[in-house]
């Protein structure tokens, strides 16, 4: 047993530990047991146990073996309720699953059982949304919020899509287990999905105080060279890993010492992470001369782009304009229709890329969306009409819950109003 966490240690050290842990004991809580939904309830429970008592007594020095015994004894004991609750209602013993003590149970896994659960929760009872949000939930450890920001949808809509999706897993009576190979080929895309968001999540938090969770970005970037490790010859997931890397590779720049956001073209590039860019770069170029170029390829290739300029105003806009529109060609969305209007914007001025915008107000997971009014904000400085740069800035900066964000939104308002002021020469 290690010494008792302090308070600063505890926040900065253990909840780190748990979080990690978390997706880890509740594979092989589910995979024991076959219910995802009741393994999940456990594995809550051994985290609240965890949180009261490791403060006060220390972590121990097996946290993933007493997470798992915990986990395991309120399952069992669950189970054990269940059974007899039925023996009450029918007189009668009905055939159940032979169970193991807890304290007897392995408490060793493979270290990629969270790697297990990713593909375990891309259950074939699920349409493959509901399966993304549902791992996004216990691989990812993003809260509902999260996730709906994800999937541009409310809260309470996605908190029923996870519902529908445990009481779907149960309904259907296929085992919740590990898949063969088949099975994980077939699962992929949603595999892929997740950690994209995951990792999404982890570059730029869309809630709280911090920009950035390095947390899940480099938990994401380990479960992708896992998956890689599994299937070398996909290069969807070399692209994805490839992706990762490349754009991971500016997070030491993406933040002032105040954790003020600093937009790409604002970055020193000096703080740049070469060996990152370096990897993704090799992984990028291996990737595309396996054949036929996903949706993750082509971002990786955007992504290097803007890696390969020294300088902002180095960037190849052209190309990756071209990348853009065949981006959408391969896997069109709404988010991709406003980075394209971007590239527009750079090629061909401000005035045609807020034409492109027009196509995104009818859309409605964008429509609302602070996104949208950021960029509108950005086009409308650049053409100069800096009255309704402001004005989308400032309603940006009403819809984001990202606080670096909506600090770096307002504070562009009130620059531009400070140059409205200014007497006209």
């Amino acid at each position: 047993m290690t010494e008792p966490a302090t308070a600063n240690g505890w926040d900065e050290a253990s909840e780190g530990l748990l979080r990690e842990l978390a997706p880890q004991v509740l594979g092989v809580v589910a995979r024991r047991f076959g219910d995802f939904s009741s393994a999940e309830d456990a594995v809550q429970e051994a985290m609240l146990a965890a949180f009261k008592q490791w403060p006060l007594e220390g972590v121990p020095e097996n946290p993933r073996g007493w997470l798992i015994r915990v986990a395991l004894r309120r399952m069992t004991d669950t189970v054990r309720s269940e059974i007899a609750r039925r023996e009450r209602e029918t007189a009668m013993t009905p055939e159940a699953e032979p169970m193991i003590e807890p304290a007897k149970m392995e408490t060793d896994m493979d270290p990629e059982d969270t790697l297990v659960l990713l593909f375990m929760c891309c259950h074939p009872a699920l349409s493959m949304p509901s399966a993304i949000a549902l791992t996004l939930r216990a691989v990812g450890g993003l809260t509902t919020a999260e996730i709906a920001n994800a999937f541009m949808v409310p809260e309470t809509t996605m908190a029923q899509r996870i519902s529908r999706a445990k009481q779907s897993i149960k309904a259907s009576k296929v085992p919740f287990c590990l898949p063969n190979p088949q099975e994980r080929r077939e699962r992929l895309p949603a595999v892929l999905h997740v950690l994209y968001l995951i990792f999404s999540e982890g570059y730029v938090s869309s809630i709280g105080a911090h920009l950035q969770r390095l947390d899940l970005a480099r938990e994401a970037i380990r479960l992708t060279r896992s998956a890689r490790a599994l299937l070398p010859e996909d290069a969807e997931i070399a692209g994805l890993l490839a992706l990762m890397l490349l754009t991971n590779a500016r997070r030491n720049a993406r933040t002032a010492p105040n954790e003020e956001l600093v937009p790409l073209d604002k970055q020193d590039r000096s703080l740049w992470d070469r060996a990152e860019i370096a990897e993704g770069t090799n992984l990028l170029t291996l990737a595309l001369s396996q054949g036929a170029v996903g949706l993750y390829q082509l971002q990786a290739a955007i992504a290097a782009v803007h890696d390969e300029a020294t300088r902002a105003e180095d960037t190849d806009w052209p190309q990756i304009l071209a990348l853009y529109e065949l981006l959408q060609r391969v896997s069109p969305s709404p988010m991709v229709t406003l980075n394209h209007a971007i590239a527009v914007a750079m090629v061909h001025g401000p005035a045609h890329g807020l034409e492109r915008l027009k196509a995104l107000e009818s859309d409605e997971r964008l429509a609302g969306h602070y996104r949208l009014d950021a960029v509108r904000g950005h086009l409308f400085e650049k053409l100069g009409d800096l009255d309704k740069a402001v004005q989308h800035y400032r309603a940006a900066a009403t819809k984001t819950t990202s606080l670096p964000e909506q600090n770096y939104l307002m504070t562009q308002a009130a620059r531009l109003e400070e140059v409205c002021k200014q007497p006209k020469k």
